[in-house]
This record gives structure tokens, sequence and C-alpha cells, in this order.
């Protein structure tokens, strides 16, 4: 019984903390999908991969999103035109590097701003190496269509020939502001459910495997680095309150596997995965998975031996 309840209280919390983002995201995505045009992202989008990825690795700073609403608005950036690479990038970045993460991560380690700066810089070098690989490895857009996105998009098709010849009026903001509402209700009801399904798996995991299992693992520098990235992955804290998780850990891991915490869970951990999973084909997850794993790992150790 006791289990069960804890089982429970961890599922509620991690519901309750992800939801007000989640609305956040979604109407972000709402407002892209009705106030940004494809031809102002073309126009504001460098031509140059490397810099298209850079680009995105810096303008999460701009959006304050955790890893639970980034991947809608991502999802809608990509239909409206944003390069994959460039996508990605944001998509990892955004939910470290905005500034209500970066000031919980100083407020947690005591006023001190060297982890914000590891973290942030660390999470920008390893969003950066995976967003030009994938921008290479997928030049075909690799994202999930429902059987009505694709009547939708076939809809969309036949209106913009018809355009070419009628010159449609413009809403008003009246309509265009019930529209951001109504994308964004629709946005919410597609994400949500993989939300509590990843949830519930991320609570299952934390109640039932004990975490002092793990912690005696991390006897050197590899190994303490991937137990925090394992860490990060099943408890799937919101980017917004896991700087005070990891600055528990400060006097049994270094600050390398500390780093690998940090970086690692805003990026993937189970709830995401799960929206990643709803929103993109499994080949594409599996690779984005396995690089941002092996990016923060050797991140982690690069730091751990800079800064001990």
């Amino acid at each position: 019984m006791k289990t069960i309840l804890q089982l429970n209280t961890i599922f509620l919390s991690m519901i309750m903390e992800a939801i007000p983002f989640v609305l956040l995201g979604v109407l972000i995505s709402g407002f892209i999908q009705i106030f940004l045009t494809e031809k102002w992202i073309a126009r504001m989008m460098p031509k140059n991969r490397f810099l298209a990825s850079l680009f995105g690795c810096g303008i999460g700073i701009l959006f304050p999103a955790c890893e639970c609403g980034i991947v809608p608005i991502t999802r809608r950036l990509l239909k409206k035109g944003v390069p994959l690479n460039a996508g990605v990038g944001f998509m990892l970045t955004g939910p470290i590097i905005n500034p209500i993460v970066l000031f919980s991560t100083y407020i947690a380690f005591g006023n001190d701003w060297k982890m914000v700066g590891i973290r942030a810089g660390m999470a920008i070098a390893v969003a950066l190496a995976v967003s030009i690989i994938v921008g290479f490895l997928f030049p075909v857009l690799p994202l999930r269509q429902s059987v009505a996105e694709q009547q939708a998009a076939a809809a969309l098709a036949v209106s913009d020939i018809q355009s070419m010849t009628v010159d449609p009026p413009k809403p008003s903001l009246k309509h265009q502001l019930m529209d951001v509402l109504s994308h964004s209700v629709e946005e919410f009801f597609s994400v949500g459910k993989y939300l509590v399904l990843g949830a519930f798996i991320a609570a299952c995991m934390q109640t039932f495997i004990p975490t002092s299992t793990l912690l005696h693992l991390g006897s050197n520098p590899l190994t303490a680095s991937l137990i925090m990235i394992g860490l990060a992955f099943t408890m799937s804290l919101c980017s917004e309150a896991d700087a005070f998780i990891a600055s528990s850990f400060r006097s049994t891991f270094s600050t390398g596997a500390l780093s690998a915490f940090l970086v690692y869970g805003p990026m993937i951990d189970i709830k995401n995965t799960i929206m990643l999973l709803a929103s993109f084909k499994g080949k594409f997850v599996v690779v984005l998975i396995a690089l941002v794993t092996l990016f923060t790992l050797a991140g982690s150790l690069v730091v751990g031996r800079l800064f001990g």
C-alpha cells in the first residue's frame, strides 16, 4: 500500500509540475502556427548549415519552455519550414538555456555562476554537434503524420492553388486569436496523453528501482557520468527544478557527473521520449538519443578533467 501511495505521489507531482509548461508550449505553438509565416522564417534563418544550427541553439533563450512543452513548439516550427538541424538545436537547448532554468541553477548551487556557465556551455556544445550530424543523416523531415494531418495537408495544397487566382481576405485579429486557441487545444490533447504515459513510466521506475543501487556504482568518472545520465532519464524532472536535485548530489558525485545530469535530463527523459516518438519516426528518435548520450558523456568527462 505504501509503495502504491509513493507511486501515486510521484506521478501526480510530475503531472502537476509539467502541465503549466505544456500549456505554455502549446500556446506558443498556436501563435507560431497563426502568426509566424514561412516567408518570415526563410528571411530570418541563416542559409549556412552551421550558422543555422548555431542560431537554433541560441534562440531557445527567448522561449521559457521546459522539455515537456518544447516538442510541440519544435514540431510546429519544422512544419513552418525551419531546417531540421536548427529545429533540433532549439529543441535540445531550449529547456536549458532559458533564463528561468539558468536562474534556478544559480540559486540551487549557492549563488555560484560556475555551474550555470558549465551547464549552458555544455548544452550548446552537445546540441550543436548533435544538430549538425542529424541534419546530414536526415535530409527529409522525419515527422510522423496522422491520417487527419495528411488530409489537412492535402486540403491546404488545394486552397493554395485556389489562392493563386483569388486573393483571400485577411482574417480579423479576433478570428486569429480564436484560431490560436483552437490549435493550442488540439495540440494539448495530442501531446497530453503521451505526457501522462511518460510520467507514469518514470514514476514506476523511481518507485521500484532503488536509487542507492545506482549510486554505489559511480566509483569512477565514466561510470559516475553514466549513472547520472541514467538517473536524469528515469527521474524525468522538469528542467526548472532539476538543479535542486543535482545540487543534493554534490557530496557524492564530481562536477563532471553533475553536468551530465543537468544537460541530459532536459534533452532526453522518459516523458519527452514518449512525446518524441509520437511526433517523429522511430529511427530518428533512436539516433537522436544515441547522439545526445554519446556527446553528453564525452562532454561530462571533459568537464570533469577541467573542473574536477
